[in-house]
Formats: C-alpha cells, sequence, structure tokens
C-alpha cells in the first residue's frame, strides 16, 4: 500500500511539469524552437535551396562571403575568405583590362579570393586516420558499417584544415550526375568551363556505372579531383581563382550562398561506400562543415539537434557597427565577443501553429521557428486583439521586431500545362493568357492578406522585383500592373471582376464554363502544405477567388518533398510559392522566371517553368550591368513582359517579424542573412526564473488526489481487517 501511494504521488509530481524539454534543461546553454514539416530532405550544400534547410546549411556550412549581421542595406562579409575582393579584368586575348572597360570588351572576370588560414573542419570520421596516416574508414565493408546510424557511432573522429581545393571541389560537384544541383544551370552559364565539365562527368560516371544495376543506391565514389575545371584552381593551400565568363557583377552574391560552401572530397568518398544510404548516412542528414554548429541528433520527422563545433575559429566575433536603431535596442551590448553564444539548438517537430504559439507563450521555446518571418506579425495581430492580452505580452518582454523586407509569396502557373500554361498554338497561346489575366484579376490580394489574414499581411505586388531593391517601381503608378490594376482618382485600385469576366469570355470560357463543350473549368491547385487549419482558411478563401470566374478550384496538398518531386516532374498546374531573397540584386528575382532555369526542364528555381525569348534575352543583358539608368530601363521592360504574360499571379510583399522571449539577445528580421544562429544569446539564468513564474503548478488537484488515494487505502485496509476479525459460519470462536 506504500508503495502505490508513493506511485501515486510521483506520477502526480510528474503531471505538474508540463515542460516538452528534459527536467531542468531550460537551465542550460540552449536555445529551443520548433519546426513544422517534416526534416529537411537537402543537407547537402549542392543541392539544398529551401528556407527550412537554410536553418541547417548556413551554420554547419561557411561559405565564401556572408551579410553583415546588422548592416542594412545589406553588405558583404568575409566568412570562409579572408576577405571581399573586387574581380579584375581580362579580354578575349587575356589581356587585362581596365575596371571600366565596356562589357563587350570583357571575355573574363576573374576572382582571386584569399581563404582564412587554420580554420579546421567539424570533428567527423571521415578525416580519422591511424598511426600511418591511412584513412580508418574509407574502405568498409557492409559487415564492417553494421549498424552505425551517425557518424558519432565511429569511435574515432578526426579533421583537417580548410582548403582553397575544398571550394573548387565543391563547384566541381554542381556538374556531377550523381548529385541533384538546382543551380548548375545558372553556374554553368557563367563559371568557365562548368558546361562541358558536366558533359565529361556525365560520361566518366557512364563509364563507371556499366554494368551496375541502375536502382544501386550507393554508387561508387565519382573522384572529381582527376579532372580539372577551368574556372576554378586553387593557386596554392590558401588562395582560390574561379574565372567567370564576360561581366557578371552578381556574382559576388552567390559566393555568400552555401552553393559555394566548401565540400571535402573525404566526406564525399566517406558516403559513398556500400550501406550507408541503406543506414541513412549521406550530406543530406550529416553535413559536414566548418562552420560554428554541427548536427548532432538526426531523429526523422521528430528532433534535430545542432550543437557547438569544437574546432570553430576563434576569430568570429560579434560585429560593433550596425544602424542606429541597433545601439538602443541593445543589439551591440555584445561587440567584440567571440561567437557562437550558445551550446546547443534544439528543433522539435510541432506539426501546428497553434502547440507552437502556446509553447512560446509558456516559455518552453525561445523562437517559433527560425526560417519564418511571419511569426512576429501574427504575434502582433494577437497582443492587439484585447488590452488583456497586450498587458501580458507586456508583462512578459515577448518581443517582435518587424520590418518590410524582400520575400514575396505569390501564386503561380506552370508552363507546361495545356490549359493555364503556355499553349501550343498562336491561338491557344493567347486563350491561355487571357485566362491567367482574369483569375490574377479575380484574386483580390488586397483583401486576402490586406484585411483578412492580417497575420501574414503585405503589400499587393504588381511585379517580381520587391521594393528596397533597385530596380522595382513598386508602389508608384509607373510601376502598376496594368493588367490587374489602373489609376482612379490618383489611388491604385484594382480592376473590376467585370474586366476579368470580359478576359474569360475572350479567352473561351464564360461563366467559367468551356465554350464548345460547355464543362466547366476545373484547375488544380497544388499547395505545398499539409493543410493544417489555419492554412484551411486561406485555402477557402483562393477557392472562392476563382469561383467569382465560375472556375473550380481543387486542392491537392501535399508536403514540401511531396510537392518537389510533383515540380520536378513538371505534374503541378496552379500552385502557391514564395521566396525568400537569396541576395539584394532583382536578378535574385527576375531569375525565377528565366527560362534556362525551368524547375521541371533544368531543375532550377523557375517553378513555373516559364518561357519568353525576349525576357531571356533581357536577363542576360541585365546581368552585365552595374546599377544605373541603362539596368533600370532593362528591368523595366522585363516586368512588362511578365505583367502581359501573367506567369504568375504576383500576390504580396510580406512583413518580415520575428518572435523572441525576453531572455534570447541580439534577434533582428533580415531575410538575407541565414546565418543567424551564431548571434543569438541566451541569458538561461532569467529563463528558469520565467518559466517557472508563468508554470507555477496548481497543486490542491495533487492534495486532492492524494487525500483521495490515502481514504482508498484506508477504507481498503478497514475492510480487510473487519473479514479477518470475523466468525467463519459453522465454527465456535473457542
Amino acid at each position: 500500500m506504500r508503495q502505490l501511494l508513493s506511485l501515486l504521488l510521483l506520477l502526480a509530481l510528474a503531471a505538474c511539469n508540463n515542460s516538452p524539454h528534459p527536467l531542468g534543461s531550460e537551465k542550460e546553454n540552449t536555445l529551443f524552437m520548433a519546426f513544422t514539416e517534416r526534416s529537411p530532405r537537402y543537407l547537402d550544400p549542392t543541392s539544398s535551396y529551401s528556407a527550412p534547410e537554410s536553418s541547417f546549411t548556413y551554420e554547419i556550412y561557411e561559405p565564401l562571403y556572408g551579410y553583415h549581421y546588422l548592416k542594412r542595406p545589406y553588405t558583404l562579409v568575409p566568412r570562409g575568405a579572408s576577405e571581399v575582393v573586387k574581380p579584375y579584368y581580362l579580354d578575349a586575348a587575356g589581356k587585362r583590362l581596365p575596371e571600366d572597360a565596356p562589357v563587350e570588351q570583357i571575355a573574363q572576370s576573374v576572382y582571386d579570393i584569399p581563404i582564412r588560414q587554420g580554420v579546421m573542419y567539424a570533428p567527423h570520421p571521415a578525416f580519422a586516420k591511424d598511426a600511418q596516416g591511412h584513412y580508418l574508414y574509407h574502405h568498409l565493408s557492409r559487415a564492417e558499417l553494421g549498424d552505425k546510424r551517425s557518424p558519432f557511432d565511429f569511435p574515432v573522429q578526426g579533421t583537417r584544415e580548410l582548403v582553397a581545393e575544398d571550394y573548387v571541389y565543391a563547384l566541381k560537384r554542381h556538374a556531377s550526375p550523381r548529385v541533384e544541383a538546382p543551380i548548375y544551370g545558372l553556374f554553368a552559364e557563367h563559371v568557365i568551363g562548368l558546361q562541358a565539365y558536366g558533359e565529361l562527368l556525365r560520361q566518366e560516371s557512364a563509364k563507371q556505372l556499366a554494368g551496375l544495376p541502375e536502382t544501386l543506391a550507393d554508387k561508387p565514389f565519382l573522384d572529381l579531383r582527376q579532372w580539372p575545371l577551368e574556372g576554378a584552381q586553387a593557386l596554392d593551400a590558401h588562395r582560390l581563382r574561379i574565372r567567370i565568363k564576360g561581366k557578371y557583377p552578381q556574382w559576388s552574391y552567390w559566393m555568400a550562398m552555401t552553393f559555394l560552401a566548401p565540400l571535402p572530397w573525404e566526406a564525399d568518398a566517406f558516403y559513398a561506400q556500400p550501406g550507408m544510404s541503406d543506414n541513412s548516412l549521406s550530406l543530406n542528414q550529416w553535413p559536414v562543415g566548418t562552420g560554428p554548429f554541427m548536427m548532432k541528433v538526426y531523429l526523422q520527422d521528430r528532433q534535430h539537434v545542432m550543437v557547438r563545433n569544437p574546432n570553430y575559429r576563434k576569430d568570429d566575433l560579434y560585429p560593433c557597427e550596425g544602424e542606429p536603431e541597433d545601439g538602443p535596442a541593445g543589439r551591440l551590448a555584445d561587440c567584440g565577443k567571440p561567437l557562437p553564444f550558445i551550446d546547443k539548438v534544439v528543433m522539435d517537430n510541432v506539426k501546428e501553429r497553434e502547440p507552437i504559439k502556446e509553447l512560446f507563450k509558456q516559455g518552453w521555446i525561445d523562437l517559433p521557428e527560425v526560417d519564418r518571418a511571419d511569426w512576429g506579425v501574427e504575434f502582433l495581430v494577437d497582443k492587439n486583439d484585447s488590452d488583456e492580452v497586450h498587458k501580458r505580452f507586456d508583462e512578459r518582454g515577448y518581443q517582435f521586431p518587424m520590418r518590410v523586407d524582400i520575400t514575396n509569396w505569390y501564386l503561380g502557373f506552370n508552363w507546361l500545362d495545356p490549359v493555364v500554361g503556355r499553349g501550343d498554338t498562336p491561338a491557344q497561346q493567347e486563350r491561355n493568357r487571357k485566362l491567367r489575366q482574369a483569375l490574377s484579376i479575380a484574386i483580390d490580394w488586397e483583401e486576402g492578406y490586406g484585411r483578412i489574414f492580417r497575420n501574414k499581411g503585405g503589400d499587393a505586388a504588381h511585379g517580381p522585383v520587391p521594393p528596397g531593391v533597385f530596380g522595382s517601381r513598386e508602389g508608384t503608378v509607373e510601376g502598376i500592373d496594368a493588367v490587374t490594376h489602373h489609376v482612379v482618382d490618383g489611388h491604385i485600385v484594382r480592376r473590376s471582376i467585370e474586366d476579368a469576366k470580359r478576359l474569360m469570355v475572350e479567352a473561351g470560357y464564360p461563366d467559367g464554363r468551356d465554350a464548345q463543350t460547355g464543362k466547366p473549368l476545373v484547375l488544380s491547385y497544388d499547395f505545398n502544405r499539409v493543410v493544417t487549419p489555419e492554412f484551411k482558411a486561406e485555402n477557402d478563401w483562393m477557392v472562392k477567388q476563382f469561383a467569382k470566374l465560375g472556375v473550380q478550384l481543387e486542392i491537392r496538398a501535399t508536403d514540401f518533398n511531396q510537392f518537389q518531386d510533383k515540380v520536378l516532374k513538371g505534374k503541378h498546374q496552379v500552385f502557391w510559392w514564395g521566396w525568400f531573397a537569396d541576395y539584394p540584386d532583382a536578378e535574385n528575382f527576375l531569375f525565377l522566371l528565366y527560362g534556362p532555369n525551368a524547375k521541371s526542364l533544368h531543375e532550377g528555381e523557375n517553378v513555373a517553368n516559364y518561357e519568353n525569348p525576349e525576357y531571356d534575352r533581357l536577363y542576360r543583358q541585365m546581368q552585365t550591368l552595374e546599377e544605373g539608368p541603362e539596368k533600370q530601363r532593362v528591368i523595366d521592360q522585363m516586368v512588362k513582359i511578365v505583367q502581359q504574360d501573367a506567369p504568375w499571379a504576383f500576390g504580396y510583399w510580406s512583413y518580415s517579424g520575428l518572435a523572441f522571449q525576453s531572455w534570447l539577445h541580439n534577434g533582428k528580421p533580415g531575410v538575407v542573412v541565414r546565418d543567424v544562429l551564431r548571434y543569438y544569446r541566451i541569458d538561461p539564468a532569467e529563463r528558469t526564473r520565467k518559466v517557472h513564474a508563468w508554470n507555477d503548478p496548481v497543486w490542491w488537484p495533487l492534495l486532492v488526489l492524494v487525500g483521495g488515494a490515502a481514504f482508498i487505502a484506508w477504507q481498503t485496509r478497514r475492510s480487510f481487517m473487519a473479514r479477518e476479525r470475523a466468525t467463519a459460519p459453522g465454527y465456535s470462536a473457542s
């Protein structure tokens, strides 16, 4: 009975702790957050190109450049490189040209980049060697691999210094047929020899795989060190040279992305061994980098844990300057201190937003999600719902910094689709164009994301170039999309639904029915998230927008990974998509509509698979131009083309708003800055004090439970003793 009471007491005490984390973990120097989707599909830096994945890749890898954390406009700073360099130019004969040479004279742009010395990779078995200098784990059999599922299952870890050749190897991998490389097409247009290098690797790969099963998961290691790449070479251990065709000023921005993070050949060889993919051992789960953090726990769709890289360089210091408001906001208090501040980052899978909001309000997570810039906007909407909520939020010290940033959301039309795409004949092309234009008018973004879904709000877009970037005319009369808007009494207003219905008649779909067959027009909406209650409301609203024209919109929702598979195969029709700027230049948005960058055809980031020869010609011209009147003129022409073709219903420019607890310091919105976790600092003592105060247990139910258990125990013992003392029938008491 005493054991039963003790057990009940322990269970009751445990029930009083509502923390989702191990007991006492709030006292540790650990950052807690959530992630809502499935685990990242790609952590291989050559393949990874989505915002959820960047939460990991930009903390684990170090590209050549990065962005100053606090300065706006965004400013490049060195990361793997020791300085940001300017290119020099050569003519067709290899003669050096002056910096102001005409574009038509420039045959090459040459970047000679110094690499930091003394930078070491995070511990990993790929580098481990024996006493004779031989790699311990580069010739494993399946039996030797056994059931190892993590690099930390190997008893010996190793490291080595970062060298320039690692960046050369990284560039070469974009041309490898063994790697999904979404940016290969774009890089091949610029890096000298990369296109031919891809053809060479396809031939060499085919030779190596001859006679092997096509379904072989672990293909033999294709050692790219065997073949030089004309456009990239290591001049010595710490000097890298990259040669670009002609003039391409935006190349410096690409060097700030993980596509140009160093990749040690040892890691490629290690993960190519038999059985590795079966055991989920690859760069997509276990990256190998020189960054401030390293992956420690990878539980598919459940939890990811990054820990401080013990080999991280000591010269990475917190910035001492920024914008005028950064000082008063406390963002300069850590000036000159070594990074990172945090020892561990724990990300737990929480599939819906409401539980995440509750965990945040209880203090059990320090910020909701690191890759989403809409949480602060949503919490600010909640805060203003009532005076009571406003007061409670202020008392708890929640921080919601917000600004307009270069991020957009839009509805796209797959150019390969026969109904909403380009069309095969001139007549069909005209019909499809007018259908897309009509739908673009009907979707009232000002209503939906200006007044209804305020927690994801923003300003309606008129084209693909965001405000705040050179070339954008958003918010001006000169920049309006004349297809969807016009000027009335000096104000920019959306065209009427009657205008859209007239276009529907011209497209051959009066009242949403095919004029020849009479059948209703039914379109498929490929949504890239699992439809939780909050997404259902948005999807229902979108269905109503199409219904204004009599068009039936069927929701085909999938998770993000399944959506990626669908678009790679070109099986999508109408889709929802967004773009967080990779770099602060108009090209980073205009390339989303560049023909050779088509997703389904070339594995690029043109998800609409849009193609217009004149747009593509102007795009290539724009790439060579510095900021100025000529670049503005070319951008204006490109925007007018896509406004007429309407491959997107342009959607809206979203507000960037973050949500932080009071004990999390140095938070600042900045969509281009992806390596943010190393700047965050936590005060565990303040967190411990506040989460205990906010989650103070209510003890009276425990007392009732213990009292009830004691009463039951007393009654049980009383009944038992009464039976023991009773005289059995037919027997004498003596």
